[in-house]
């Protein structure tokens, strides 16, 4: 007989993840640690009109029994309202991505920091840092900007559709990075105008559902390195215009797989495998579309 301990039960929320990887990491691990797991997608965009309100999608998982969630793109900030506790980094960066139900409380934690991060300093050891664009200050930016500074980039700039986003991003980042120098900025032409040794798209342009580039193309340079968080399509626009222009390019998978190992962590209390998740990630592809689309 199964105990509690070996029964996996979770969900990622968000808008438009329909060919997300997510679950096929957390239950390929799951399975090689013999545990019996089910993790649900909930994409909101595919919801009855009634049911798409994340305060009860939190509840309903809550009280069926579920672990935790993931949470991704746009609820990342939205959620941190109906949580009981933060844990240091979530409160540092104001964003959640993780939720944990435990002992009767819903913690929140955020593992795209340490994900992104991660990601970075193991494919782009030697890239320059001196001054670094971040497009994108919504709930995934937040992490990004505090990964960067980790990763030892000494100027970052910030920009956001919404200039005000992007300066509370800023103002954020410095308070707690006070060795970095951060700034908003009002246009991405504002940005190039300086050397830029890289930038990061955190923003969701280059999604399958958000096609386009957040960057124009033609102010790429093949001294900068370019990074996306956006996985699906793997290689989004920008990436393929930087990989075409002789820029390093990072894709999204990295910090997809390792903040799905922290957040296994969370869940269960177990260490995971980036190996094994990683696989589990790379073979999605290999799955029938039918099947994947499910």
């Amino acid at each position: 007989m199964n105990n509690a301990n070996d029964i996996f039960l979770a969900g990622l929320i968000g808008r438009g993840i329909a060919r997300s990887r997510t679950p096929e990491m957390h239950m390929a691990e799951a399975t090689a640690q013999h545990m019996r797991s089910v993790y649900r997608i909930l994409d909101v965009d595919l919801l009855p009109a009634g049911q798409q309100d994340i305060k009860d999608i939190v509840h309903a998982a809550e009280m069926t029994g579920f672990n935790g969630l993931n949470v991704t793109y746009p609820f990342k900030m939205e959620v941190m309202a109906l949580l009981d506790e933060l844990s240091p980094n979530a409160a540092a960066v104001g964003s959640v991505n993780t939720i944990v139900f435990r002992n009767g409380k819903r913690i929140g934690h955020n593992t795209d920091l340490w994900g992104f991060a991660e990601s970075f300093r193991r494919n782009m050891p030697d890239a320059p840092l001196e001054t670094v664009l971040l497009i994108g200050a919504g709930g995934a930016g937040v992490a990004v900007a505090h990964a960067l500074a980790d990763c030892g980039v000494r100027h970052l700039m910030i920009f956001d559709l919404d200039p005000a986003r992007a300066a509370q991003l800023a103002s954020l980042v410095q308070a707690n990075r006070a060795d970095l120098t951060v700034e908003p900025v009002a246009t991405i032409g504002e940005a190039v105008s300086l050397e830029l040794s890289g930038l990061v798209n955190a923003s969701p342009v280059g999604m399958a559902k958000s096609p386009g580039t957040p960057f124009p193309l033609p102010l790429l340079r093949s001294g900068m390195w370019v990074a996306d968080i956006v996985y699906f399509p793997l290689e989004t626009e920008l990436l393929a215009a930087a990989a075409k222009r002789g820029c390093r390019v990072l894709p999204g998978s990295g910090m997809a797989v390792f903040q799905a190992v922290r957040a296994f962590e969370l869940f269960t209390g177990r260490h995971a495998d980036p190996v094994r998740m990683k696989a589990a990630f790379d073979a999605f592809d290999m799955i029938p579309r039918a099947t994947a689309d499910a």
